[in-house]
């Protein structure tokens, strides 16, 4: 019974030995295939690893050529745009921007040494037939022609700009007596007059001129140009071709459109008078040495006053060359480890990330030299339409976010008193704001308040940004937003722009019919902005 026992529990346990082995053998085919596949996993793993790390090769070293592509470009218009930013793109003369900061300087200069200074308007007759009848080409080449005369006239310290149109200012930045201006007036019509060919056409150029003097006709820029503008009207409406002293109009002289034919011949003929004592004569050395004596101290300040518009573009020129080094360097590195780290996609991914961020950074660098240069010649283009300030104002905070939140600085706007509708351009609007608000930030403290306020006062949005930051001195605010300028006290600020913000934001707001002004206590004293734009109807 024993034995049949163990028969029986022998042959139970060869059957499960055998089914254990099946078993195994299942285990150990499944196995087999397991490993298979995970070998071809791994051989597609590493052709797709390595497909995708050529790929990011490639468009890494694609990024740094245009990083350096971008880097050429700004640097090789860099003089262009310092030299076209304050002319006239046809004749080359200065702008009236120029020419309005010039004059108030020599007004200043003329009051503080007790000297004379003129302004003449000219105005160029039937230029308005020429245009018509020969087209606007032959126009353009008669102004051109007409600047360079008028410049050949004066002298290095007087300024020809082309005021509008057909229009020309000429700024005598010191003259001893109202009859050297007339002589110079004189000088332009004859330079004017000669006879020149355009196109195959014989022109003689006419023009009315008009003078004032300081301070007899005007002690204000506005006031000379207004009484120099009324006197060229006169000249123009008694016989074009001749030029009027402003003074002369109260005496209502009837020889007073003869003055400027004959006065050069009555100047040379007192010349060469014999004096009939010694005491006229002494007179006169004495008052040609004091004018001397002037002149050469006109010409210390007007070198002084080139010496510090060269040492601006200078510190222009080398922040432009620093911020645009300073991606170069990163762009450099990383392009060096590209080879180092073929084989290791993080890596790779990180110097992807850093060099896309530095030629991101170029590119607004290269953005904001473009629209420094579109302020020198009026060609911003804006594409209007009626929308909300609300959308202008959300998309200008939403770019000025980031860097507030990273100086934990906080924005106060309280809310808006209704719908503002304007007629206007929303990129280039946001682009308004989003530079006041980024300069607020970036020249205020850690931790401040800036404050946006708008107002709605008789169909105009008043719109004003403060904050707590370095403030705007006395000297700096009549220039606050000329190209390429920046207060003294923004100079150590690690955050420090090129100076072209402000100026954009002056001329898109002036293209859209509105205005903009500062306000500052002073330095540390803070600083607002106020914006204030038509609203639409």
């Amino acid at each position: 019974m024993t034995d049949l026992s163990d028969s029986r529990k022998a042959a139970e346990a060869q059957r499960t030995l055998k089914l254990l082995q099946s078993q195994a053998d299942d285990v150990r085919a499944q196995l087999a295939r397991l490993r298979g596949d995970l070998q071809e996993l791994q051989q597609e793993y590493n052709n797709q690893r390595g497909a995708q790390l050529l790929e990011a090769n490639e468009q890494l070293v694609l990024a740094a050529l245009h990083a350096e592509s971008i880097a050429e470009t700004a640097v090789s218009n860099l003089d262009d745009l310092a030299r076209t930013s304050q002319r006239d793109p046809l004749t080359g003369l200065p702008t009236r921007g120029l020419m309005l900061d010039r004059l108030d300087k020599a007004i200043g200069l003329a009051r503080r040494r007790a000297t004379r200074m003129a302004v003449l308007f000219v105005d160029l007759d039937q230029f308005k037939q020429i245009n018509d009848t020969l087209g606007h080409a032959v126009g353009d080449e008669v102004l051109q022609l007409a600047a360079r005369r008028l410049e050949s006239v004066v002298r290095d310290s007087d300024t020809v700009s082309r005021h509008g149109g057909d229009e020309f200012l000429v700024l005598l930045a010191e003259v001893a007596h109202a009859s050297d201006a007339a002589l110079i007036a004189g000088k332009m019509l004859r330079s004017l007059s000669m006879p020149c060919h355009i196109e195959d056409l014989l022109f003689r150029i006419s023009a009315s001129v008009g003078i004032s003097v300081y301070p007899e006709d005007g002690l204000d820029a506005a006031a000379l140009i207004k009484s120099a503008d009324e006197a060229m009207y006169h000249a123009k409406k008694r016989e074009p071709g001749g030029f009027q002293m402003h003074a002369e109009l109260a005496a209502d002289s009837a020889s007073a459109g003869r003055y400027g034919a004959d006065l050069l011949p009555r100047v040379q003929r007192l010349l060469a008078t014999p004096a009939v004592d010694h005491e006229p004569r002494m007179r006169d050395l004495r008052e040609a040495n004091e004018q001397l004596v002037l002149s050469a101290m006109l010409a210390r300040d007007l070198e002084a006053q080139a010496a510090v518009a060269h040492r601006r573009q200078i510190q222009f020129l080398a922040i432009v060359a620093h911020e645009l080094r300073n991606p170069l360097a990163p762009i450099r590195t990383a392009a060096e480890l590209l080879d180092k780290g073929r084989h290791d996609a993080a890596l790779m991914t990180r110097l992807k990330i850093i060099i896309e961020r530095q030629v991101a950074h170029m590119a607004r660098l290269v953005d904001d030299l473009l629209d420094g240069s579109r302020v020198g010649v009026g060609k911003f283009r804006l594409e209007r339409s009626r929308i909300d300030l609300a959308e202008v104002f959300g998309a200008a905070i939403d770019s000025c976010r980031p860097a507030m939140l990273t100086r934990r600085q906080t924005l106060a706007m309280p809310p808006l008193p209704g719908p503002l509708p304007v007629l206007a351009d929303p990129v280039r609007l946001a682009q308004v704001f989003s530079n006041l608000l980024e300069n607020a930030s970036k020249y205020s403290p850690e931790g401040a308040t800036i404050t946006l306020t708008v107002q709605s006062l008789g169909g105009v949005a008043c719109i004003g940004i403060a904050d707590t930051g370095i403030g705007i001195s006395a000297e700096a605010m009549p220039h606050i937003f000329d190209l390429f300028v920046q207060g003294p006290q923004a100079w150590p600020h690690p955050n420090r722009g090129l100076g072209i913000g402000l100026a954009v934001v002056r001329n898109l707001v002036e293209a859209h019919h509105g205005s903009v002004l500062a306000r500052s206590g002073g330095q540390d004293q803070g600083s607002e902005f106020v914006v204030t734009l038509p609203l639409a109807t």
